[in-house]
């Protein structure tokens, strides 16, 4: 072992004899060289020499974790390493781990591409040789690595490996200053490689950091070896690249003459400590022994090549093939502290199961009589918890994300109605609901409200009642109550698992609907303003002797003047694109960079107030331009007084409401019933989802009957049913997430209470009093609250992205599994099935057959399962109708609710 082999340049298998296009990675010595083999000067000119176009590597960013293998990890930490040589008294960063290697150049100070880790047999045998005598120190309690090092040396003198007076100069060499290579410079081939190590450690969302230090020292007798082992990782200044925690410390020196090869055996450390299985069982050890045997563990699971001339790569195709079989066999260390951050669980045994809450108990009600029991027995801290002045910021927030909503849907719903509901019936609906909501749910994080689906509901059911010469408002008690005894009937049956079976192919098509419909319905509106004050040459005088030249007032309802007024149309067409623009403004701003994040987010959450604020302020200060502004009845009355009041009689005000229609209202009541069903337990699965770290359950079942049936009894005042509001629901959930602190912010937990849900739904019911504020706002202002929601809402969809893809070159399609892992036609034709199925309810939701619409949509579901296994493959529909949606903890540059929200 103290010599190396060398090879004259006779040798037949030297590179000059070989007819292979393949320069071979084996060969042991470059043409003209004589003598003993550098394989460090080796390997710089192979990096020289190799053009970029050769450079091949694995595609997939996860591979150098080593997946594949039965490894688990300390929680989600990600190994990272750093080897540091002494070269001319200075520490000088020579490479970098994090799965895969990176070495940094001297001669072009460029850091190379990332590639696997190749080791000499040599190396590893003298590494673990080394290790035998060693130092080894475990749960070092430091708090620098000037302190860890002046234990190792300590070490290593009372182990007798040093001399007495060796020990200073040891401890100064090792305390000498530190050179981080240049971290922004790279090898050009890098930009054709799809794995960083700088990436992959930056984007981890937890890294503990290895530091191994190797070099010769000319002061030394012989070679000496110490591992160290933090009890805490800590954060060292001036040690790595970047702030990361060190919780492993190896220190190899020697003088030059003693036959080690402090690079190669540094570069096999660093290999060891980079491999998640060494890294854990060096986490776990306990004693000495136990280090040495992780080594050959490791040696045991790496292969050794020949020194022959590989004469084609697809030589090493079985050589991957045995690996991978060596991988799977590969054992894993178990032990409770491999859950790095967090106390080790209780040595009583496991944990219990997670329970399903759409699992079925088969027996009547038995998913309903779980919820209540797994939610009822928190009760009591339902109000305890709210104690935190995290959930009065919540209330805040919260308030004006829902009052815009019901102001905007208010309006538009009082036009759809012609005034038979409104902005009053809406906030009333949306106080007292909330309310009992609040304060009997399983889940009182969700928030209730009125949404886009629902007005294109009561859209259709009063034309058809309209068409039909029936009184709309009494019908929708009789919808109402089949609503009541249709939910009944689903949560005895335990019909809430069903939502298992709305995969996004569905989702995705009726939040296109949906958001096409607000903007189809945006500039239908901004149109008919403009038939209705066109734009003219010349316009009559206006009638300067009204009190208001702009309106007649009926009554409580303000009436327009049939006739065209000058300059409406423009500034309406300002009033609608302002808000829009506005809105959208503070909705990128709030994903962007300027600003701190907190200041930053709360301004942009208050981007719709904002632009409706300012459009206000627009439109009061252009006095001479009369635009059409939101209906808003005084106080506590309704929105037309001369057709209904609060009470609706079930039979009509004369009491010829037919029979055959209190039956039939079955059928419109079975589609809204689907339209709630969608919507809330959806919107339950997103804010349920087990990455929240909610610990006082869900209520697929109750919630959904008390929803439904709070639905059906509002009927019979005339007010608005309500569904949970997935934006909404979303955004309270992360304005109660408590984050934790440091460089890498991760969920402690959500605060489950019922009190800032109470406290929004009195706020928004106390806002009726605002009416003298309320009929200020231009109702076109609100359209541009519309077209903003319709037009945010398809970002979030993944089919809006596919049909951007139907025109774009497959160069520029995204490394996602659906345009990556499908053939491109496939994908397209997954695509145009969707647009066709979104064409059909388009024209259904444009026909008198309007009602019909949720029937068609619920088709889409058997749809789907019948192309699965004929037009797709199970694994291509895996890819294109995955339910990927992301759980967002805090929101980042680039990230927004309404990505997680599947309707607007």
């Amino acid at each position: 072992m103290e010599g190396v082999p060398t090879f004259e340049g006779d040798n037949d298998l030297s590179f000059e004899d070989s007819d292979s296009p393949f320069p071979s990675p084996l060969r042991l010595t470059p043409p003209g060289h004589q003598g003993g083999y550098d394989l460090e000067q080796r390997r710089r000119e192979q990096d020289e020499e190799r053009p970029v176009e050769s450079f091949i590597v694995c595609p997939d960013h996860d591979a150098a974790l080593n997946y594949n293998t039965n490894a688990t990890t300390r929680g989600d930490a990600q190994a990272y390493v750093e080897l540091n040589e002494l070269k001319a008294g200075i520490w000088q960063e020579t490479g970098r781990w994090a799965g895969y290697e990176e070495s940094y150049n001297p001669a072009s100070r460029k850091w190379g591409t990332s590639h696997i880790s190749y080791l000499t047999f040599k190396s590893l045998i003298q590494l673990r040789k080394a290790m035998t005598n060693g130092a080894v120190l475990l749960d070092l309690d430091e708090a620098s690595l000037s302190g860890v090092l002046e234990k190792v040396v300590d070490e290593l003198l009372n182990k007798g490996e040093i001399r007495p007076n060796d020990r200073d100069p040891l401890l100064n060499a090792l305390r000498q200053k530190r050179s981080q290579s240049d971290i922004g410079e790279t090898d050009g081939a890098i930009e054709m490689q799809t794995f960083s190590v700088t990436k992959q450690r930056d984007t981890a969302d937890a890294v503990e950091a290895s530091v191994v230090l190797s070099g010769a020292l000319e002061s030394l007798q012989k070679p000496v070896v110490a591992f160290g082992r933090l009890i805490n990782s800590v954060l060292m200044d001036s040690v790595l690249e970047a702030p990361i925690p060190v919780r492993f410390v190896f220190v190899l020196v020697g003088p030059s003459g003693s036959g080690m090869d402090f690079h190669e055996s540094g570069r096999a450390m660093a290999t060891l400590m980079a491999d998640w299985v060494f890294s854990l069982e060096a986490y776990l050890a306990q004693t000495d022994k136990e280090i040495t045997n992780a080594i050959a563990d490791f040696m045991d699971c790496s292969i050794v090549i020949p020194p022959t001339e590989i004469q084609d790569e697809a030589m090493l195709k079985p050589i991957i093939d045995f690996q991978q079989k060596m991988l799977k066999d590969r054992l894993r260390p178990t032990d409770t502290r491999i859950y790095f951050g967090q106390k080790a669980q209780a040595a009583g045994g496991p944990q219990e199961p997670i329970e399903d809450p759409l699992a079925r108990t088969g027996i009547p009600f038995g998913g309903m009589i779980k919820d209540i029991k797994r939610r009822y027995r928190h009760y009591i801290s339902d109000f305890t918890d709210a104690l935190n002045p995290q959930v009065l910021a919540a209330v805040i927030f919260i308030y004006f994300a829902a009052l815009s909503p019901a102001i905007t849907f208010g309006g538009l719903l009082a036009d759809k109605t012609e005034q038979m509901m409104g902005v009053s019936e809406l906030m009333v609906s949306t106080c007292v609901q909330g309310v009992i909501f609040c304060l009997f749910a399983a889940q009182p994080v969700l928030v209730i409200g009125f949404t886009g689906p629902l007005l294109v509901f009561e859209e259709a059911f009063f034309q058809f009642c309209k068409s039909q010469g029936l009184d709309y408002i009494v019908g929708r008690i009789w919808v109402g109550l089949w609503l009541i005894l249709i939910v009944v009937i689903i949560v005895a049956v335990e019909g809430s698992f069903l939502v298992r079976f709305i995969s996004r192919f569905t989702q995705e098509i009726f939040s296109i609907l949906i958001s096409l419909i607000f903007i189809y319905e945006t500039f239908a509106k901004l149109i008919k303003i403009f038939k209705a004050h066109p734009l003219k040459r010349n316009y009559d005088i206006l009638n300067d002797t009204l009190d208001d030249p702009f309106h007649t007032v009926k009554g409580n309802v303000t009436t327009v003047v049939p006739y065209g007024f000058a300059n409406t149309a423009l500034l309406s067409m300002c009033l609608m694109f302002g808000c829009f623009f506005i809105a959208y403004f503070f909705r990128q701003f709030k994903n962007g960079v300027f600003l701190p994040g907190p200041l930053r987010r709360m301004i942009g959450d208050f981007g719709v107030p904002i632009a409706i604020f300012l459009m206000v302020a627009v439109d009061i200060s252009i006095k001479d331009t009369y635009t059409q502004k939101l209906v808003v009845p005084k106080g506590l009355t309704v929105s037309n007084q001369t057709a209904r009041g609060w009470f609706i009689h079930p039979m009509g005000k004369k009491g010829d409401f037919p029979v055959w229609m209190m039956a039939a209202s079955f059928g419109p009541a079975l589609l809204v019933f689907i339209l709630i069903f969608m919507e809330s337990q959806i919107t339950t699965l997103i804010v349920s989802k087990p990455e929240r770290k909610m610990i006082k359950g869900s209520g697929f079942h109750f919630d959904l009957l008390l929803l439904v049936v709070m639905g059906g009894v509002a009927s019979i005042f005339g007010v608005p049913w309500l569904s949970a509001a997935t934006v909404r629901s979303v955004t309270h959930a992360n304005a109660l997430t408590v984050m934790s602190k440091g460089p890498k912010p991760e969920i402690e937990k959500v605060l489950e209470q019922r009190i800032s849900g109470i406290l929004v739904a009195v706020l928004v019911g106390v806002s009726i009093l605002m009416e003298p504020i309320l009929k200020m706002i231009p109702i076109t202002a609100l359209f541009g609250i519309f077209l903003y929601m319709g037009v945010t809402s398809l970002q979030g969809i993944q089919l809006w992205d596919r049909i951007l893809l139907l025109i774009v070159p497959k160069k520029y399609h995204p490394n996602l599994p659906y345009a990556t892992r499908v053939p491109t036609l496939k994908m397209h034709l997954f695509t145009i099935i969707q647009i066709v199925c979104l064409v059909i309810l388009w024209v259904i939701k444009s026909s008198p057959f309007s009602l019909a619409l949720p029937f068609i949509l619920i088709l889409t579901i058997p749809l789907r399962m019948l192309m699965t296994g004929t037009l797709f493959t199970k694994f291509q529909m895996k890819c294109l109708d995955a339910d990927d949606v992301k759980v967002v903890l805090e929101e980042e540059p680039g990230t927004d609710v309404y990505s997680e929200s599947p309707l607007p």
